[in-house]
């Protein structure tokens, strides 16, 4: 049995018995201008005042009592929360080098262990960012050779959808596919069928120890890994890591093998060049295979959930609200008409831009971002931070600041648009977070959102089923480390 409110009633009372407190607190409440922020209780911190489903929304909460800025402690873990847009520009922007640091969360290093890119640390992290930025380029990002690639498989998704005849189905899976098998040919230089039972499961396998590393579980986990041995959903976790990684481990014994240095296809054997060049094949090497691994593994499930889900979003959100459906439709009919979508259209296409970037900015894939630590000890708008300090930058009070947003809590194109209807960017625009450690392939996942999402709407038409009215569409998100819509079903009506 895992989190049930029995267990958790037990965990806690196991810690109060155990008494679990570490070592004294870092903050000198007597020597350094702190944070504000809520009063904490031995052992549990603030934990007991936090909804364990949506940590975020506690967040927000307490950052109108507090302020933009303010500290918290949950369990053993302190940290700084950063609220608004001015105060999570000034910090990851403005002062990118103190905040550019990844936090240390124990799920994560017991799982990746500090190697690959997202959770990756110091110098290892800079090697492997220019390694991906510079080997992404090179494989297309930004360029026609990746369109032409991405067009391809919408041509396909596209036939795939009109097999169900306008009957009622589940889009999820086979639009996961399709985003999966982009990220998937820079990596290994194929794609795979939609139906192809290997790549389902490792889908599967990506999408729940995405939605499990946002559980209230995975949370105790975090602040008491002492206790893990209690909880079976950290197990599942690496039990489904380590199937992914078999599965790269079988990929790199076939690259190992026809490797050549002169004719390099995809991201793998790019890596497995420089790990040849640079003779750093040996323990402590920055081009090693566990960064490997590390590397495909991260790319692999960046690339994948975040669009997928995007889209997933935008497919329910133009049920939800046909007359924006309808918009987009006559734009595509007027600029693109028959032809094949492409990025060049982009730019006479504000309104379908604008569309786009709203869903992003609705849709709010990582309500809490990715969390941050400080490099330095640093004074910020007059507080003090010490380095090493667990920061978290909410990125969905950067989506919904009240300051920076018309409607900030309704679904509205217009937020990206001009009195004359042309596209405006916006600078508290931020779904990719920002500064050092903003995502490393925002340019490939703009040209497949708009590629994908056009290819579709030119297409088709999405309807609820029948007996099922836009009314009845519930927006409220499936919560996990991203949001994700209720599960849902759709009819795509041939235009």
């Amino acid at each position: 049995m895992d989190c049930t409110g029995a267990v958790l009633t037990l965990l806690l009372f196991i810690l109060a018995i155990m008494f679990l407190l570490k070592k004294g607190s870092s903050w000198n409440n007597n020597s350094h201008n702190l944070p504000p922020g809520p009063r904490t209780i031995p052992i549990l911190g603030n934990l007991h005042m936090m909804d364990l489903k949506k940590p975020f929304k506690t967040m927000i909460e307490w950052s109108k009592e507090y302020g933009p800025i303010f500290r918290i402690k949950l369990g053993c873990q302190e940290m700084v929360v950063l609220t608004g847009y001015e105060t999570v520009k000034e910090a990851l922007v403005n002062q990118a080098e103190a905040f550019g640091e990844r936090a240390s969360v124990p799920i994560f290093e017991h799982v990746v262990k500090g190697f690959g890119l997202v959770f990756a640390h110091g110098e290892n992290w800079k090697v492997m960012r220019r390694f991906t930025l510079s080997t992404l380029r090179e494989y297309g990002m930004g360029k026609r050779t990746i369109e032409d690639k991405i067009t391809e498989e919408c041509s396909i998704l596209m036939k795939t959808i009109e097999t169900y005849a306008e009957k009622s189905f589940d889009i999820t899976t086979i639009l996961t596919a399709a985003v999966s098998n982009i990220i998937v040919s820079i990596l290994l230089g194929k794609r795979y069928e939609y139906e192809d039972a290997t790549f389902i499961q490792l889908l599967k396998i990506n999408s729940e120890n995405i939605r499990l590393s946002g559980s209230p579980v995975i949370l105790l986990y975090n602040l008491f890994p002492k206790l893990g041995f209690l909880l079976a959903t950290p197990k599942l976790m690496i039990k489904n890591q380590n199937k992914l990684h078999e599965f790269i481990q079988s990929i790199l014994k076939e690259y190992f093998q026809d490797l050549d240095e002169n004719d390099q296809r995809n991201l793998i054997e790019s890596f497995l060049v420089r790990q040849r060049e640079k003779n750093m094949i040996k323990k402590g090497g920055y081009f090693c295979n566990e960064n490997l691994m590390g590397l495909v593994d991260d790319l692999f499930g960046a690339g994948t959930e975040t669009i997928a889900n995007t889209l997933c979003w935008a497919i329910f959100l133009m049920m939800k609200y046909p007359e924006i459906q309808n918009k987009v439709q006559e734009e595509i009919a007027k600029e693109i008409g028959d032809h094949q979508p492409r990025t060049d259209f982009r730019a006479k296409m504000p309104y379908t831009d604008a569309v786009i970037h709203e869903i992003q900015r609705f849709a709010d894939i990582v309500p809490t971002n990715l969390p941050h630590a400080t490099t330095m000890d640093v004074t910020f708008k007059g507080f003090f931070i010490p380095k090493g300090m667990f920061i978290l930058p909410l990125l969905t009070s950067v989506l919904h600041d009240e300051s920076q947003w018309e409607k900030p809590h309704e679904f509205y194109p217009e937020h990206f648009l001009d009195s004359e209807g042309k596209f405006v960017k916006r600078d508290a625009f931020m779904p990719f977070s920002a500064g050092r450690r903003i995502c490393a392939g925002e340019n490939l996942a703009k040209m497949e959102l708009f590629l994908f999402f056009t290819s579709l709407l030119q297409k088709f038409t999405f309807q609820p089923p029948p007996g099922i009215f836009k009314d009845d569409l519930d927006l409220t998100p499936v919560v996990g480390l991203t949001f994700i819509p209720m599960p849902y079903k759709t009819c795509a009506v041939l235009r």
